[in-house]
């Protein structure tokens, strides 16, 4: 192993043993900051809480170009972990533990690196992003700090991506009234009919948005994932809610799309809402989204890193690019792994990401 790697994975195997999972999302100024403070040496660093366990770290060394933004809070552990999900295990070939590709490896990457270069050097590692809580970025976002490019870690076989869907949620609730369900119904009496409709011709609509292509991506991703309502078998469901997601290309009108979905049957439900709203990478219309996913693309080829396809998953890289800068997406780890038990990130592309930044910092103080 390279040295570079054995540092990534001393690391690594820290960042694994703090306990970050969102839900619960139990997470403070102190436990895996106060590792990460230590380990920064010679950088200004700033720890913010926006409350419910949502906190950035903000470190910088010097005048840096580029801002490095790594998400530290991963997803439940699920019943079929083999062993400890907070104890990093390093086989030949991997390294094994919750987060560890999804995207801790990225953040130990980055911690080496700033310990084995002296050149200027921005982070900014948050919390939030597992939970579709976008305070930390938005909280960041505030204070306005100029980069001429900001560069989000996730698992992206080493790869820079420029484009991916937008994800939204909503929360609607259908009503109706109450009564005996022996007698003859109107269309509006029972809510969960309601539901039952609207749901028809929603996979109906999203079935009619399977042409719709944008950089390899193809078609609407939809979900319908909550269904709550009525009283029991024989009593007219009174009151039924709805959760629901979907995830359009950067090409699609997110607007009118939840406005169609809103009116798709009558009676129309009487509560619609988003609960998260994620844009599309690169944000923006089409002419705005084009002109920055040229400009990530041409900073990618200037840093050496191969540009891949646009991907299916949301990632916190939209936030950025929707308040004006230019955003790409770059980490090591296969998405395949993320979210997975027994997740794992290969060691290859652990070392080769820990060299791509090392010789981007290191070119920097050239």
């Amino acid at each position: 192993m390279s040295s570079l790697l054995d540092e990534t994975l001393k690391h690594l195997r820290a960042l694994v043993g703090y306990d970050t999972r969102n839900p619960p999302r139990e997470i403070n100024t102190g436990g895996i900051f106060d590792y990460l403070r230590a380990n920064l040496p010679g950088f200004t660093v700033t720890v913010t809480d926006f409350g419910a366990g949502a906190v950035n770290l903000y470190a910088v060394r010097g005048q840096p170009k580029y801002l490095f933004n790594v998400h530290l809070d991963t997803v439940p552990d699920s019943p079929h972990w083999s062993a400890d999900p907070h104890t990093l295990r390093v086989t030949e070939d991997r390294a094994i533990g919750l987060g560890s590709c999804d995207i801790k490896g990225a953040a130990a990457a980055l911690v080496a690196v700033a310990n084995a270069t002296t050149g200027d050097m921005a982070l900014l590692l948050s919390t939030d992003e597992e939970a579709n809580d976008a305070r930390c970025i938005d909280g960041f976002l505030k204070g306005h700090p100029v980069y001429e490019a900001i560069i989000v870690a996730e698992p992206t076989s080493g790869e820079a991506v420029l484009a991916h869907r937008g994800i939204h949620s909503v929360q609607m609730r259908f009503k109706g009234r109450a009564g005996h369900a022996s007698g003859e119904q109107k269309p509006a009496d029972n809510a969960l009919h309601q539901a039952m409709r609207w749901g028809t011709a929603a996979m109906d609509y999203v079935a009619k948005q399977s042409h719709e292509r944008f950089g390899g991506l193809t078609g609407l991703r939809f979900n319908i994932g909550k269904v709550e309502g009525g009283i029991k078998a024989n009593v007219i469901a009174p009151t039924a809610d709805v959760r629901f997601g979907f995830r359009p290309l950067p090409s699609m009108d997110a607007d009118r799309m939840l406005e169609t979905f809103r009116t798709l049957v009558e009676p129309q439900p009487v509560e619609f809402g988003e609960t998260f709203r994620g844009d599309s990478l690169p944000a923006g219309d089409t002419a705005t989204a084009e002109a920055r996913r040229l400009a990530a693309r041409d900073l990618a080829d200037e840093l050496g890193i191969p540009v891949g396809n646009a991907v299916d998953f949301w990632t916190e890289s939209a936030l950025f690019s929707a308040a004006g800068y230019t955003s790409f997406v770059y980490g090591p780890g296969d998405i395949a792994q993320a979210h997975s038990a027994d997740e794992w990130v290969a060691l290859s592309q652990l070392q080769h990401y820990a060299e791509t930044i090392y010789r981007i910092i290191d070119r920097g103080s050239a």
